[in-house]
């Protein structure tokens, strides 16, 4: 049966049988004209790249093609975590338009923004973590598009500068970010958190840069000691692995729950001054709250993520945290699964990510153990 969003995916091992595979199953079953694909690709497969998208150009007829190198690829309703894997992702989507961005002045300025962006678009970007900022990125855009979601990854490929690979259509780069500007209505963005809230929130009362010193008006590590201490063995266990700090998105909502926070690590303590340290900057009068990772709630939480979705999506594109996968949960595959049930005629593909961009509430972020996604 023919469809207007497809998705193909090969395992085997050798680059030119891998490619032959997708593009001849995309082939036979695309309905439609297919404006956009995306290619992930992992292990020796990421040398076919730009390849891969000079044949959907030329065989399948496709208007822009966007192409990174991960350390692993969602396939459908499985997660290839390592080794070699291809997965093809094509869609009908009408008015897309292609962007090419860099960030320069040691990362504070971004080049390549259009001038003109729909209010209400969502730009789905592919970025390079050693040379591209997100953040300069996402602080611009709120500042001259604040109406612009950004969903999508960075490359995880390479372990370091000029090691990953983007591809937009026939061009191969090694640094900044490849990307579209999807039309307003095309796409819904899904922000899954792998963290589940402890304690209370509380009020910063005392901090600046990194460092939160006071909550509610005490020492900050003297509030976070009670709440370690009436945890069950079991988080308590969870805390132990590494306790996390969530900021609230929009501190106007009356009464927070799991999703409305940006998670971010604790990164330290200081016990004679009782401060902590964060991995993000931190505002006086911020709503904080205390997070375990915790699989079983992360699951819970995409499940109800997902139910909220209208059920008639027909593409998804899976950006999945490195410290998911068989890292989080028992069983393999299981964002990948958890889509394709919700969703089991969806043309799903993804990838690991060495880190996901996703807007929770009225704010676009960079997250860390989350599942983003992007459902057409």
């Amino acid at each position: 049966m023919r469809r207007a969003f497809v998705a193909a995916h090969s395992e085997h091992p050798d680059l030119f049988e891998a490619a032959a595979e997708v593009l001849a199953d995309v082939g036979e079953r695309l309905e439609g004209d297919p404006s956009l694909a995306v290619v992930f690709a992992s292990g020796p497969h990421v040398a076919g790249l730009a390849d891969m998208a000079r044949g959907l150009t030329e065989l399948v007829g496709v208007q822009t093609v966007l192409g990174v190198s991960a350390s692993g690829v969602v396939n459908g309703g499985r997660e290839v975590e390592s080794g070699p894997g291809l997965s093809l992702w094509v869609g009908d989507v009408q008015g897309v338009q292609a962007v090419r961005m860099e960030t320069i002045d040691s990362g504070r300025t971004v080049l390549g923004i259009p001038d003109e962006i729909e209010p209400g678009s969502i730009l789905l970007i592919l970025a390079d973590p050693f040379s591209f900022s997100i953040d300069a990125l996402i602080a611009t855009l709120q500042t001259e598009r604040p109406d612009v979601q950004v969903v999508g990854g960075m490359a995880s490929a390479g372990r370091s500068s000029g090691e990953n690979t983007l591809v937009l259509d026939s061009t191969t780069y090694a640094d900044g970010a490849v990307g579209v500007i999807l039309p307003p209505g095309s796409a819904t963005t899904v922000v899954s958190q792998g963290c589940r809230p402890v304690g209370q929130p509380w009020v910063v009362t005392n901090g600046s840069g990194q460092m939160i010193r006071e909550l509610g008006g005490e020492r900050a590590l003297d509030r976070l000691q009670p709440i370690i201490d009436e945890l069950s063995p079991e988080d308590r266990q969870l805390a132990a692995r590494g306790l996390l700090v969530g900021i609230v998105a929009n501190e106007q909502t009356e009464k927070f729950s799991q999703g409305d926070f940006l998670i971010r690590s604790l990164v330290g303590a200081d016990r004679e001054t009782g401060a902590l340290a964060i991995g993000d900057n931190i505002e006086v009068g911020q709503v904080v709250q205390f997070h375990v990772r915790d699989a079983q709630s992360a699951s819970a939480d995409l499940l109800a993520q997902l139910a909220l979705v209208d059920r008639t999506v027909q593409g998804a594109l899976l950006f999945t945290c490195l410290a998911r996968g068989t890292h989080m949960f028992s069983e393999p595959h299981h964002d990948a699964q958890q889509i394709s049930e919700v969703f089991p005629k969806v043309a799903n593909a993804g990838m690991f990510c060495a880190a996901e961009i996703g807007p929770v509430g009225s704010r676009n972020a960079v997250h860390a153990y989350t599942a983003t996604m992007l459902l057409f």
